[in-house]
């Protein structure tokens, strides 16, 4: 029986939302939720029959149509005619799990009691998520300021009973799904659809996809890299700790003592070396992967205050009768830690790519490009290609989107943070370290089997041996796309104990 997350004012952080969405959690809103959207909605509905005056976004138009008044007739209408506009998402669709990270933070976001929307409107945003119906949403079409709008659109579409949705593995029209349910569309009240709009959920749904990942291709990073450093050759001295604790960089100090305890027990570490140094691709990953690691850490500390914040607009404050229009919708704390997470991630593959390089370089008694009879065989050559050509797109993909800002919505929206931009580069970036990282393994592992019998740590051998039940050595040339592609598919899904 599925276990259920109960939605409160309590703090949430990464890892609870990766096991609430992992482990296919049902939601429920707490009785606290229930009162605060329910009093929030009650103040705003007798707040429109006291006061006449214009509020913006919830009797007057949108964007840089704020000064148009609405009657009071037509606020229904208004509503609708905001998420049927502003579907406008256009590109690839937005991965299904991204889309249930979405639904979960704009449920989180709603039930905080700032938003004047009504109980029912979350309680069917649940409905919708607790049974598997996601919205079909496009990559392409958020500025990433007065909120994640197009992308939000089609997440709300089905609430009307309009767009189109995934339900049982098939797309499928929302209106067809709803009545299969047994319910009807929703009719939205005053202020219910901007509430819905704005909001940074897009941003902060991909974000929180790319650190769960991160956390992952880092720690994958150390392993790599340790199997690397035995089938180079390579020195333990870089990795004592005296080094790294007159430079103590937190992520620096962690991974020198991460690759020291994942070579404890080899004998090829021990083996004495010819060679006084070696080269930065091995001699620096402490430097390297701890900046990287240290970053990661610093923009989830950024995500976690964002996962837990109200950021549509206006925000209504019952207990202080105020009504605010505002920016919290606009997305430049997310837009820049995300350039600064897709670059600290791209590291990880530009230094893999580099170790890769040596190792089929043909020195340190290993032959040219890891196989038998070069010349006949080609190796590992292409695949070292594939990944100077993957982290060649990163560094393109890197490109910061946070520097670049385009007018909109005549004027009104005059600066923009492009963090939707910035947030599926990124998501693009994470899938390239991945594959960079699988050529490495695929060819540090090859690389060590030539140094038997010499064995490299336990910890290290006991992956080697479920990597070669899936990956077998290269004796000759062989088509080697299917094994890289299966070099990927072990490092996402292989339990690799996960340390921060």
């Amino acid at each position: 029986m599925a276990k259920t997350y109960t939605i409160s004012s309590n703090q949430l952080d990464i890892d609870t939302l990766e096991t609430i969405v992992k482990s296919s959690y049902l939601l429920a809103l707490s009785p606290e939720s229930k009162k605060k959207i329910g009093d929030c909605r009650s103040y705003l509905d007798k707040k429109l029959k006291s006061n006449k005056e214009p509020i913006y976004g919830i009797n007057t138009g949108f964007g840089a149509l704020y000064n148009r008044s609405i009657s009071e007739n037509d606020l229904e209408k208004l509503q609708n005619n905001l998420v049927l506009s502003h579907a406008c998402g256009v590109g690839e669709e937005v991965p299904s799990e991204v889309v249930k990270l979405m639904m979960f933070l704009k449920i989180q976001g709603l039930s905080y009691g700032h938003s004047g929307v009504q109980v029912e409107t979350v309680q069917r945003l649940i409905h919708l998520y607790n049974n598997d119906v996601l919205p079909v949403i496009y990559q392409q079409g958020s500025l990433g300021a007065s909120g994640d709008l197009a992308p939000l659109a089609h997440l709300s579409l089905p609430l009307i009973g309009m767009g189109e949705v995934y339900y049982k593995g098939k797309k499928q029209q929302s209106a067809a799904v709803l009545k299969s349910l047994g319910i009807k569309p929703l009719k939205f009240k005053s202020k219910e659809a901007l509430a819905l709009l704005n909001g940074t959920q897009f941003m902060s749904a991909y974000s929180t996809w790319c650190l769960i990942h991160a956390q992952r291709i880092a720690n994958w990073a150390d392993v790599i890299g340790g199997i690397s450093i035995d089938a180079f050759g390579g020195r333990p001295e870089p990795f004592d700790k005296l080094t790294h604790e007159i430079r103590p960089h937190k992520g620096q100090l962690f991974v020198a003592k991460n690759i020291s305890d994942l070579l404890e027990g080899s004998e090829l570490i021990k083996t004495k070396k010819a060679h006084v140094q070696d080269p930065y691709s091995f001699r620096c990953i402490p430097q390297v992967h701890g900046a990287s690691r240290d970053t990661i850490q610093h923009v989830a500390g950024v995500f976690e205050v964002e996962i837990n914040s109200v950021t549509d607009n206006p925000t209504v404050f019952p207990e202080e009768d105020k009504i605010i229009s505002a920016g919290n919708f606009h997305g430049q704390p997310l837009a820049l830690s995300l350039d600064f997470l897709a670059i600290a991630l791209a590291e990880f593959a530009s230094i893999s790519e580099r170790r890769t390089y040596q190792l089929i370089s043909g020195q340190r008694d290993l032959p040219a490009f890891l196989v038998s009879n070069p010349g006949l065989n080609s190796g590992f050559m292409i695949p070292q290609y594939t990944a100077a050509s993957i982290v060649s797109q990163n560094k393109q993909l890197c490109t910061p989107a946070s520097v670049d800002s385009i007018v909109s919505s005549n004027g009104q929206e005059d600066h923009v943070s492009m963090g939707a931009n910035a947030a599926t580069k990124c998501y693009k970036v994470v899938e390239n370290v991945y594959r960079v990282l699988a050529i490495e393994l695929f060819t540090a592992v090859q690389a060590l089997e030539l140094r038997r019998p010499k064995k490299t740590s336990p910890k290290l051998e006991k992956i080697i041996s479920n990597f070669r039940k899936h990956i077998p050595f290269v004796s000759e040339d062989k088509f080697m796309s299917p094994e890289i592609e299966k070099s990927i598919r072990f490092i996402k899904e292989y339990p690799l104990s996960i340390s921060k």
